[in-house]
């Protein structure tokens, strides 16, 4: 959440309708909670290879 936060902060485009937001990690929760975050997270196995997990994944 961190990371989108500060994203908005700097003036990336909000991905939901924006109602009487100001605080960018309210902003960024209601995206996470609406799935549609796009955000991605790279897990690395032991064996050095990788696995992208979309944060919509780990709503489910």
């Amino acid at each position: 959440m961190g990371a989108r936060a500060l994203q908005i902060s700097m003036g990336a485009p909000i991905l939901i309708e924006a109602k009487a937001y100001s605080n960018p990690i309210v902003i960024a929760l209601e995206e996470l909670e609406g799935g549609i975050l796009p955000i991605t997270i790279r897990r690395t196995l032991p064996d050095g290879t990788f696995q992208d997990i979309p944060m919509k994944w780990l709503l489910k």
